[in-house]
């Protein structure tokens, strides 16, 4: 069976990034989708749809054989008044807020996966979720991270990678996944076509991030699954 190539719903250069470090085939077509949730749409179900969603916008574009692959990242902090969806902030004082509000306290990064086969009209879903930890960085740090525009284009109105800012104190769960795709879960899924890779997937993304994980071995053998659907 032949490798198909990818079409990745998505114009994130990380996501770009991290997928190169499969060695899979891929092309980069970014699908232009409304991202608002439905009323009553908790926060699962609103980033695994709008994986979904994206995967299914640029379906047509897929050339015979290939697979879509989508993916949507949303930051959600549990706060007083129940789950609150931090998206990318609309200026630079919303992303203040955020950090401000995020900042000495544990959050939830989500990232969902949507692999779609257009000819066969399947679609498998995965999500991947992380507990994030963030440092008590100060109102100058947040002044300076914030006037190098580097929030406004992420969820949570931060980069976990960002060399200067270094936002995140700790966490639990998958490194790649903040930054935007979960490669481990992607594997697994594209497993479920029979897409493999021969590279070391684990290896190659633990060197690139500078990140010893401790969670791909359960992701990979099925043991850490926060949801998958198949349909």
């Amino acid at each position: 069976m032949m490798t198909p190539d990818l079409l990745l719903a998505s114009n994130s250069p990380r996501r770009r990034e991290l997928i190169a470090l499969g060695d899979w085939k891929f092309q980069i077509h970014p699908a232009n989708i409304e991202e608002l949730d439905l009323p009553q749409e908790n926060p699962t179900n609103y980033v695994i749809r709008l994986a979904e969603t994206k995967a299914r916008a640029v379906a047509s574009l897929a050339k015979p054989g290939w697979l879509v692959v989508g993916a949507d990242t949303i930051v959600v902090d549990d706060t007083p008044a129940g789950a609150e969806i931090l998206e990318k902030p609309a200026d630079p004082s919303v992303a203040f807020r955020m950090l401000t509000q995020l900042r000495g306290r544990s959050h939830q990064v989500l990232t969902a996966l949507a692999v779609l086969d257009p000819a066969e009209n399947h679609l498998i879903t995965d999500l991947c979720v992380t507990e994030v930890m963030m440092r008590s960085y100060n109102d100058d740090e947040i002044s300076a991270y914030v006037a190098s525009g580097d929030p406004m284009d992420k969820a949570g109105a931060y980069a976990i990678q960002h060399a200067f800012f270094q936002p995140v104190d700790h966490l639990q769960g998958c490194y790649a996944s903040v930054m935007g795709l979960p490669l481990c879960h992607l594997q697994r899924t594209l497993s479920q076509f029979g897409v493999v890779t021969d590279r070391d997937l684990p290896q190659a993304c633990q060197i690139a991030l500078k990140y010893d994980c401790r969670v791909f071995e359960m992701i990979l053998d099925g043991s850490l699954i926060n949801h998958r659907v198949s349909c």
